[in-house]
């Protein structure tokens, strides 16, 4: 049995709306004692949009941290207490200008687990409507449409490089194919 270890203090170092760093000080009971860095988030979700012509959509925007930019399902973190789905339609909704008729979990992933907390949804989003929000100012996206093969061709070739995007794929690809049957 993985020893377990026990949290002896927590201290918020710093923090935004995002998230917050903290720094926590263990113990491994028989082993050692230490300080554990991560960042704490709410959590985010990423939605995977299916057209009614069976063509899913994907946004391209700038990363600053990667200074490129990035072809990715729509995601966001989740703020200010709401539901993981409440927090998926508004993110389809900032970043595509679309809400969905149905939405429903695919399931959920931890995005990096070493480094933080976060525990990303997954949701596959049907019956789309124009429906836009504003988004925040330091985004800006495009829009495209993707088939399912596009799709997989562009992470096979390095066009779709977004860790959250390949993960979320992994886990929706398959239902995905039985929804555009």
């Amino acid at each position: 049995m993985l020893k377990k270890w026990t949290t002896l203090s927590r201290k918020v170092v710093t923090e935004n709306k995002y998230w917050s760093y903290i720094l926590d000080k263990f113990e491994i009971a028989g082993v050692s004692r230490g300080e554990y860095h991560f960042v704490h988030t709410g959590g985010s979700t990423m939605i995977i949009p299916i057209t009614s012509s069976n063509k899913i959509l994907l946004v391209n925007q700038y990363r600053y941290l990667n200074d490129r930019e990035s072809l990715e399902f729509p995601c966001g973190s989740i703020q200010n207490n709401i539901s993981p789905k409440e927090n998926a339609i508004k993110e389809l909704r900032e970043e595509t200008g679309y809400s969905c008729k149905q939405i429903n979990i695919i399931g959920e992933f931890s995005p990096y687990s070493g480094v933080s907390d976060e525990m990303c949804s997954v949701f596959l989003a049907i019956q789309l409507f124009e429906s836009p929000l504003p988004s925040d100012t330091t985004e800006d996206f495009e829009l495209s449409e993707y088939s399912i093969a596009e799709i997989d061709d562009l992470i096979k070739d390095g066009t779709i490089w977004d860790g959250m995007s390949i993960a979320a794929w992994h886990l929706s690809r398959e239902q995905a194919i039985n929804l555009t049957k």
